[in-house]
């Protein structure tokens, strides 16, 4: 967990004491001033102004009426009052500077507030110039904070108000965006400022409402988000049981990206270890830029579409992506042998599209003869299969057929021709197929379904027997792919977001190749930003075992 050690308290009024023999009406003043009565206070103070009368009595009656002005929010004479005195060389020189910069905020003079910052010299003043300097930047103008950067990089404040105000933005000038690289560059002379502990801090960010619900309690449990989530949960709740330190801080999105980048704001997801989710393309794009400011990883819990990421370096799927599954189906083609000649149906899905379209470049620059490559649905998907001389009584004129798709409206007349005909050809169809409760494919003759691996499931452990229990258990029903993602997303951070890493996600994946899941077969991430693992399985006597 980050914790940063520069914090922004709010403004608070210094008193000094000076002489014990004051003057009776400076001393009422001064009392005026502590009960906040600061528009009797003012006229009083004013009449010590007069150096060669009160000598140094009368920089701290400047101090003080400086400080009544702010109360009565007069920032102008708040600065008449200090603008020579602060200046001067007497005790408490920097604390007028201080209130002398609050003055010049209030009074929209920025550049002058911090130029009278840059010459405090005593570190606790400096550490309340700074905070005073992001409180007051935080929701300025990016042209205002890139054009002064040089002049004022050294105020820690600043340079933080800066970064907020950039990543606020959805797109950055080259202006911009070199001030922002600098800015990364200030931020590693600086790490010894942040303290790493062994608490494993998670952030969920997911649509659970929309922006005109009320409440998550709108969310229906069998919402594919609620299902991811209350995986999310178990799985914390299992890790905590087992001894390990695990928090969860969950927040909704709502599908609004003004409420998502407020949210963003929030300290407590500054100072996660991870972000899961959101899940929407303008959502993950604002959590991505984030994610790669402050250096957090971001991962994306379901998606395949990942080549707005690859050049990213904190920003993950967790599944494969469909550069990634085209690798894993073509490895598994050139395994099994089966020929040369291959079919490619895709539904409309944007990743099925996606990856039948690569699929078919790639294997033809391979050598295989792409026979039809075509988009199916549940109207044309038997139309399609048989045109390939899948039919009964036929030879087929395909060596092997590629279903893309995760639509059980498109898998169950697929499987129901394919008990008619009893067909041999191979198959071969996303692994979301063996969740379908149409589907028994142990009851084909012959058994030609092959299943391409998303994060595959283990059906039969011992550790999932364990989850679908627990999840009852918590929620009354059994655990869908959505939950069952859910907890191994968990325990796939909590395995290498580690102490022994300095809780750094990429250091620690690019030291493995493989890993195995906690409910799932398993994962590689080295040198990759998504999960590279896609194996082809194949059902053999009811168990899935992925082809050699």
């Amino acid at each position: 967990m980050r914790r940063y050690l520069l914090v922004f308290p709010v403004f608070f009024i210094l008193s000094f004491a000076f002489a014990q023999n004051a003057p009776e009406s400076y001393q009422r003043a001064k009392s005026l001033l502590s009960s906040k009565s600061y528009w009797e206070a003012i006229p009083l103070f004013k009449e010590f102004l007069d150096e060669e009368k009160y000598g140094s009595l009368s920089n701290y009656a400047a101090f003080h009426l400086a400080e009544a002005a702010m109360g009565a929010n007069q920032p102008a004479q708040a600065i008449d009052a200090l603008k020579v005195v602060a200046l001067k060389n007497w005790p408490k020189s920097d604390e007028a500077k201080y209130i002398l910069g609050l003055a010049y905020f209030q009074n929209q003079q920025n550049q002058e507030a911090l130029r009278v910052f840059k010459l405090i010299k005593k570190e606790n003043v400096i550490l309340m110039a700074e905070n005073a300097s992001f409180e007051n930047l935080k929701k300025t103008s990016a042209s205002f904070m890139v054009a002064n950067l040089q002049e004022f990089k050294d105020n820690a404040g600043y340079r933080m108000a800066l970064k907020i105000v950039l990543e606020a933005q959805t797109i950055l000038s080259a202006t911009e965006r070199a001030a922002y690289y600098e800015l990364e560059g200030k931020r590693q002379e600086t790490t010894s400022s942040i303290v790493k502990d062994p608490v494993l801090d998670i952030v969920v960010i997911l649509p659970f409402t929309n922006s005109t619900s009320a409440s998550i309690t709108n969310v229906s449990p069998s919402d594919f988000v609620f299902e991811l989530y209350q995986g999310v949960e178990l799985g914390v709740e299992q890790l905590r049981a087992s001894g390990q330190k695990v928090n969860l801080l969950t927040f909704d999105s709502k599908r609004d990206v003004n409420h998502l980048q407020t949210l963003l704001k929030d300290p407590a997801i500054a100072m996660a270890d991870a972000i899961i989710g959101p899940i929407y393309p303008e959502e993950t794009d604002l959590v991505s830029a984030f994610a790669e400011s402050s250096k957090i990883p971001f991962i994306h819990p379901l998606s395949n579409l990942g080549e707005r990421f690859e050049q990213m370096k904190y920003s993950y799927l967790f599944r494969p992506s469909v550069a990634s599954l085209s690798a894993g189906i073509i490895k598994g083609l050139k395994v099994q042998s089966w020929g040369k000649r291959v079919a490619i149906g895709y539904s409309s899905s944007l990743r099925d599209e996606k990856l039948g379209l690569l699929l078919k470049d790639e294997l033809t620059k391979l050598g295989f003869t792409v026979i039809k490559a075509q988009k199916i649905d549940a109207r044309n998907v038997g139309t399609f299969l048989q045109s390939l001389g899948v039919r009964r009584g036929n030879t087929p004129n395909v060596d092997q057929v590629i279903l893309l798709t995760d639509d059980p409206g498109i898998a169950q007349p697929t499987f129901a021709l394919m008990e008619s005909i009893s067909t041999s050809v191979p198959i071969l169809v996303m692994d979301s197929w063996l969740g379908f409760n149409f589907a028994n494919f142990e009851m084909l003759e012959f058994p030609n379904f092959y299943f391409i691996g998303n994060n595959a499931t283990q059906f039969d452990t011992e550790d999932m027997k364990v989850f679908r229990d627990d999840f009852y258990d918590k929620y009354l029903v059994y655990p869908n792919l959505n939950s069952i993602l859910g907890i191994d997303l968990v325990y796939w951070l909590h395995s290498n977001l580690s102490p022994s890493f300095g809780m750094d996600l990429r250091r620690s994946l690019d030291t493995k190749a493989f890993q195995s899941g906690k409910l799932t077969w398993g994962y590689n991430f080295r040198e990759s930003n998504n999960n590279h693992y896609v194996p082809v399985f194949r059902l053999e006597s009811g168990e899935l075992k992925p082809i050699e």
